[in-house]
């Protein structure tokens, strides 16, 4: 008997009543406070995310709660009969503001500006409609309690406008602006995401190590561990065998580094138990200085046993976009800051380059030269034009270009563009090449496939061709590169070959060989880099402000 549209309905109503009481069950419950206020502690504060999760704080209204944070700012009104003071705790982008007069206990600390910004403190009152605007809620304070002084002329925070090289040098206060910890909250909803989508398609989640004695890239820009060099004064002292470290002496008998990526060892529990995924820090000693790269990051390096390099682009293409939706719907007034954020710093960019064509068209004119046809006004946005959170939609919503690697030269070929870098069959593409695919050309994440051979790394399938091999770069606009890929190589005598190729010793690989000798199977996997997918996410340009304590040559502060 085929069930009727009122049993349907029924069924429907009653799954969505579960649901919203699931959800009720989950929500977290408002804290009831002591009678007796003196009893009342930090174990019975409310944090702001709780507090406004739900409408903006309006349910919270009539309620009695205690709060804890920082001040942010103090402004003293009726002739210092009350005050103003706002409070961030750090958990969400909208500060609390508190009503304190003369009647709240502990408004001569207020008053005295014992109490002072950046000052840690712990409110108790009412929350009550707020009549100000940009707020539906405020706090009418009963009692405010200082718990930890600040000096508001030592305190480096000022409230004004801050540039990111500034924060960076005060890494241990950064946290504290609305920009750093904005980002840091979508970093974290990322990170769950992470885990989330990889646990819902069946991956399993491996810890790789740390320490390595294989350059898994090939590339040899590798961090070196050693125990040789304690407590030895002078380099004389290390042992040596034929004027080379004897590295027997060493702590692990062998060269020993800090791992460049957990993909060899992910491989090894992928052919054991079908998919897994890493998600841990990995280090590089690239002496660069660019805004994209850094000595330490983490990466997300997912292996599929039985799977081919286009299973490998989907389970990337849907990685992308669940994350980044995830982020969207957990973190809204974070994006609405950061886009904000972004439409001032182009403001103020516009402005620095009109600033600088005046003060050229003055030193010619000093110089009594005669004025130059006057320039038109570069346009700063570039891919920015498009508003940050419509940009992350447009890739939620988007189906990735794929195009092989043949077929995007032949693009950038016949583009017209002038390239610092001529494009030509065989270049290993540059930024300004991705770029272009993906925010002129396809206007979309652009997954390019089938990579020549002499620039990708030993382990990536050799195709038919004998020219390239099955590697795949996931490119989006803003960003370039995002996530690198390949369907390993599953053949034991072609892989003994390319290492030969590389300059690598089979013998130092056999354990990955054995791999290839006990059942191989046809295998794939990527590798992101976690602090690239955070920059798009909040459309910060620079990767040393969305990791929490970045390294970078001659900078391992904190």
């Amino acid at each position: 008997m085929e069930p009727t549209i009122e049993t349907v309905t029924a069924e429907r109503d009653q799954l969505k009543k579960e649901l919203d009481e699931l959800k009720a069950s989950l929500a977290p419950k408002k804290i009831e406070l002591p009678e007796d206020k003196a009893e009342i502690s930090l174990k019975h504060r409310t944090p702001l995310r709780t507090l406004f999760a739900k409408d903006q704080g309006v349910s919270y209204i009539d309620h009695a709660v205690c709060v804890c944070g920082w001040v942010k700012t103090i402004r003293e009104q009726g002739r210092g009969t009350f005050a103003f003071v706002k409070v961030g705790d750090g958990s969400v982008v909208t500060e609390l503001q508190a009503v304190v007069n003369q009647e709240t206990v502990g408004w001569d600390d207020v008053k005295s500006h014992k109490i002072s910004t950046a000052s840690s403190v712990l409110l108790i009152g009412d929350i009550i409609k707020s009549s100000g605007k940009g707020q539906a809620i405020e706090l009418k304070c009963t009692e405010i309690r200082l718990l930890g002084e600040c000096s508001p002329t030592e305190y480096p925070l000022a409230a004004k406008a801050h540039t990111v090289e500034f924060l960076r040098e005060l890494g241990h206060l950064r946290p504290r602006t609305t920009l750093i910890s904005s980002i840091t909250r979508i970093r974290n909803a990322l990170a769950f995401a992470t885990h989330k989508y990889f646990q819902e398609m069946g991956f399993f989640y491996v810890n790789t190590p740390i320490i390595t004695a294989s350059d898994c890239e090939g590339a040899g820009e590798m961090f070196q561990l050693t125990t040789l060099l304690l407590n030895k004064q002078k380099t004389s002292e290390i042992a040596t065998r034929e004027d080379k470290i004897d590295y027997s002496k060493d702590f692990f008998g062998r060269p020993a580094f800090l791992t460049v990526s957990g993909q060899l060892n992910g491989e090894i529990y992928a052919c054991s138990m079908g998919s897994i995924y890493t998600f841990g820090p990995t280090f590089r000693a690239e002496y660069s200085n660019t805004s994209r790269h850094l000595a330490e990051f983490w990466m997300i390096e997912p292996e599929i046993a039985f799977a081919d390099l286009f299973e490998n682009m989907d389970v990337a293409e849907g990685y992308v976009k669940y994350t980044l939706k995830y982020a969207m719907e957990t973190c809204p007034d974070e994006f609405a800051f950061l886009e904000g954020y972004e439409k001032t710093a182009l403001l103020e960019k516009k402005k620095q380059i009109a600033e600088l064509q005046k003060k050229e068209e003055q030193a010619r004119k000093e110089k009594g030269e005669a004025p130059q046809k006057k320039k038109k006004m570069p346009d700063v946005r570039g891919f920015k034009a498009t508003p940050l959170r419509e940009r992350i939609q447009a890739v939620i919503d988007s189906k990735f270009a794929r195009v092989t690697y043949t077929e995007a030269i032949e693009i950038l070929e016949k583009s017209g563009v002038e390239f610092e870098e001529k494009p030509y069959w065989g270049i290993d593409m540059g930024s300004e090449h991705e770029r272009w695919l993906a925010e002129t050309y396809y206007k979309c994440p652009t997954v390019v496939y089938n990579y020549p051979k002499d620039f990708k790394a030993f382990y990536m399938r050799l195709n038919d061709d004998q020219k390239t091999v099955a590697a795949m770069d996931v490119l989006v606009p803003g960003v370039g590169e995002l996530i690198g890929g390949s369907q390993r190589e599953e053949r034991l005598d072609v892989l003994i070959k390319m290492l030969e190729e590389k300059g690598l010793h089979p013998e130092d690989y056999s354990w990955y060989l054995d791999l290839r000798r006990f059942g191989s199977v046809v295998h794939s996997g990527f590798g992101l880099g976690f602090e690239r997918l955070v920059c798009y996410a909040t459309g910060v340009e620079n990767i040393r402000e969305v990791i929490p304590f970045p390294r970078w040559p001659g900078h391992a502060e904190f």
